[in-house]
């Protein structure tokens, strides 16, 4: 038996070692976190240790949920708190990326460790077998690799790498530890140099900057061919190399050059001159304010890779970049990028037959199969496709084809791909995807399933299996199993409209009569709802449909209130932005399962408008809950909370900051993993039914009603008078203020929650009706961002 984690020791409190240690924390787990002792640290005998966790406090983006979790890390140091490792289930090295320095720290860790006690190395590519060499048997049996990505909280990828004698149920308990209770997704590696996502996107990236100097191309040129329209992130390849370090990227790159003596491909790997020379003068990107880009007051420059001074940023165009912007499908804009003829094109195409053909080569040495390759870049380096996924997209034997006729030796794994009959390297359906294993079938290959989290709900499978309850163009209620249906968006960025109100009515109808509970989400990471749809908001105005308006409105109104007081439990599995109208239905659910990454706020004020689907009731509500029901008790400081939340359009960038603000509950769980959502949201709707469950009475509120409007009058006239605040947003204010504080009542009358949605709905609709609101939602519309005037 294994021993439960529930408690790790972090040896190394550099940017990885902190970057652990928050992630940890953001999962409930303490942490002791040690460094060594500088000599000059004086009495702060853990000066280094202290300052890896305030620097993991202070960093942007956030690596903590919430910065509370940072009590449950502990720092210590090497010589007075070594011995006390003992008293940790985990043990996780995380120091110089130095062989000998790491077997010295592990022969500390044998000497002291607890018998049974896991001990990984965060080592990005040295071998595990070295690292291990001399150590006791029960050392041996219980250690690995676990290769984290920095930022460690946003990176999904867990590398694994198990060595020989690595006991076989340590290494399912940490593949189950990392991605049922750190959300990885998890790749195995096998013990090569630099293992998986770096040894390919290392080669990807030393390829590109040989393929930029032979095109000509500047920096700006390839990052603004290498990001999106080639289906990798906005950072590209220069940004990318700042954020990681470019004395990392040489480092790994080196690492593959001298570990890699019979790589046919070795020579990519060597560093070219310039990257030497910008180590040596210091150059070594984000962390030190200056790489390939540096910004100057508000200027961004960058560098001339001949002269290594920094010049103003050149403008890029290329037609096959404007021609492949439109294109939605990823795989189509690779392809039509690849064949292009302009140099975007050449680069595109040289980059991307390098890269396949590579990773093609290196099955069986890296990994044991493309799926883990593929997932390996697609969660390492953000890649929307991995290498095997592109080889499909473009199509394998017209790809491999092209290789040939321009001279490029075909990888052989790819050639018996095409000679075995098979001309892609997935298959299935997209709720039951095959991939095809070269060593299954004694060897001759065969397609196989694609493994799938056990917990996942794949909503493609449950389509294939005809589960469908019912659809409309907005919105789908599928039957999940065990009594429990699932209501899925799918608008454009989810946002709100009368299909999707329609489809929350419906779904509930459904689920009052035929089933047990309700979960309201979907599969995208990215987006639970962006809002309202502004555009058919924009159009009913434009004609002056306000009668249509209103009732559009009021029944969104009436549909998140049938999500709270349902006759069966419904919950809310929100996940990435959940904003306006999105928020809104996440406060209306009366339970929530929300992924940890959840960025959710009622920032309707930054469009010139007020929350009108019930998001001032249920914040207000949140905010009053538990205060006596007397008249003489004064509500305004609750209220104040509610106020600022909404008139400040705070968004909350975390499931346990939205808990802080009142947009979750403390009784609402939080899940790490993605794919285990839907899944956890269904036990929360079963578990409910199972205990009986009945709906929540509505509230009443006591509210001030005019009286209470003076300090918050005052408040937006001060914010005026800084200039932080336009006459609208002043307009804006007094609706709000009017909504919060119940409009023409007083504390010693009750006013229900309709009251106030009548309110909402009231505020909204004269606002609509102002230019500047107007003005301000066409802005967001065309820019996808708030205009502020």
């Amino acid at each position: 038996m294994v021993q439960p984690i529930k408690r790790v020791a972090i040896l190394g409190a550099g940017v990885m070692g902190s970057g652990i240690a928050a992630h940890l924390a953001s999962a409930g787990i303490p942490s002791l976190m040690l460094d060594i002792v500088l000599k000059d640290s004086g009495d702060d005998r853990n000066k280094l240790s202290r300052g890896g966790k305030e620097a993991a406090l202070k960093s942007k983006p956030a690596l903590f949920l919430t910065s509370r979790d940072a009590d449950l890390i502990e720092v210590g140091n090497f010589e007075d708190d070594f011995a006390r490792i003992k008293d940790y289930d985990w043990i996780i090295e995380v120091v110089k990326e130095d062989l000998d320095i790491k077997r010295v720290v592990f022969q500390r860790v044998d000497q002291h460790r607890r018998p049974g006690s896991v001990v990984t190395s965060n080592t990005s590519g040295l071998a595990l077998v070295k690292m291990a060499a001399g150590r006791s048997d029960d050392f041996r049996r219980h250690f690995l690799v676990t290769h984290f990505f920095n930022p460690v909280r946003y990176m999904k990828l867990l590398e694994l790498v198990i060595g020989p004698e690595t006991d076989p149920e340590v290494a399912k308990y940490m593949t189950d530890f990392g991605a049922d209770v750190l959300g990885k997704g998890i790749v195995f590696a096998k013990d090569t140099p630099n293992f998986v996502a770096n040894r390919i996107g290392i080669f990807a990236m030393m390829s590109t900057l040989r393929a930029m100097e032979k095109l000509g191309l500047s920096i700006e040129d390839v990052d603004a061919i290498c990001g999106p329209p080639m289906g990798k992130p906005k950072s590209a390849v220069f940004r990318t190399a700042d954020i990681v370090g470019l004395d990392t990227i040489v480092h790994v790159s080196r690492n593959c050059y001298d570990a890699l003596p019979n790589d046919e491909m070795r020579d990519v790997f060597k560093i070219p001159p310039y990257l030497d020379k910008m180590i040596e003068k210091g150059i070594l990107g984000q962390k030190v304010k200056g790489g390939f880009f540096k910004k100057f007051g508000k200027d961004i420059q960058s560098l001339d890779l001949a002269t290594l001074e920094y010049r103003p940023q050149q403008k890029t165009k290329y037609a096959s970049i404007g021609a492949v912007k439109g294109l939605e499908d990823v795989g189509q804009k690779i392809k039509k990028l690849c064949s292009a003829d302009d140099k975007a094109g050449q680069l595109a195409w040289m980059i991307t037959a390098a890269t396949l053909n590579d990773s093609a080569r290196r099955l069986g040495e890296i990994a044991d199969d493309i799926v883990n390759i593929d997932n390996g870049m697609r969660w390492g380096f953000n890649w929307e496709l991995g290498p095997f996924q592109t080889w499909d997209a473009l199509g394998v034997k017209e790809t491999a084809l092209r290789m040939e006729q321009e001279g490029i030796e075909v990888a052989p794994q790819v050639r018996d791909l095409l000679k075995s009959g098979k001309d892609s390297f997935y298959g299935g359906t997209p709720g039951g995807p095959t991939y095809f294993d070269y060593g299954a079938n004694q060897g001759k290959g065969e397609y196989l399933p694609v493994p799938q989290p056990p917990k996942q709900i794949l909503i493609a499978a449950l389509r294939e299996g005809k589960r469908v309850v019912f659809e409309n163009p907005g919105a789908t209620m599928f039957d999940i199993g065990d009594g429990v249906g699932l209501l899925q968006f799918h608008t454009k960025m989810n946002a709100v409209d009368t299909d999707i109100i329609a489809g929350i009515h419906q779904a509930v109808d459904r689920a009052e009569r035929d089933f047990h509970g309700l979960v309201v989400g979907n599969e995208d990471p990215t987006v639970f709802s962006a809002g309202a749809n502004l555009f058919a908001i924009m159009v009913a105005i434009g004609q002056k449909k306000w009668d249509d308006l209103d009732r559009m409105i009021a029944s969104f109104q009436a549909a998140n209130q049938r999500m709270r007081y349902a006759d069966v439990p419904v919950v809310a599995a929100p996940a990435g932005l959940a904003l306006g109208g999105g928020a809104e239905m996440v406060l209306a659910a009366p339970f929530v399962r929300a992924h940890c990454e959840l960025y959710i706020g009622l920032v309707e004020v930054g469009v010139g408008v007020i929350p009108a689907g019930g998001g001032c009731m249920n914040m207000l509500k949140r905010w009053m809950a538990g205060i006596p029901d007397d008249a003489s008790y004064d509500p305004i400081p609750m209220i104040k909370q509610a106020f600022m939340t909404i008139g400040l359009a705070n968004v909350a960038t975390s499931a346990e900051e939205a808990r802080e603000a009142k947009f979750l509950l403390p009784q609402d769980g939080v899940t790490l993993r993605r794919e285990n959502l839907i899944h956890d949201a269904k036990q929360v709707a079963l578990g409910m039914w199972k205990a009986g469950y009945r709906r929540p009475r509505p509230a009443t509120f006591r509210l001030p009603g005019k009286s209470g409007g003076a300090m918050f009058e005052w408040f937006v006239y001060n914010l005026k008078a800084g200039h932080q605040a336009s006459e609208h947003d002043e307009k804006v204010m007094k609706h709000l203020t009017r909504i919060l504080c119940g409009g023409d009542t007083s504390q010693y009358a009750r006013v229900s929650e309709q009251h106030i949605l009548d309110l909402e709905r009231e505020a909204f609709l004269s606002l609509c009706g102002e230019p500047k609101s107007q003005e301000r939602m066409q802005y967001m519309l065309m820019n996808n961002k708030p205009l502020r005037n």
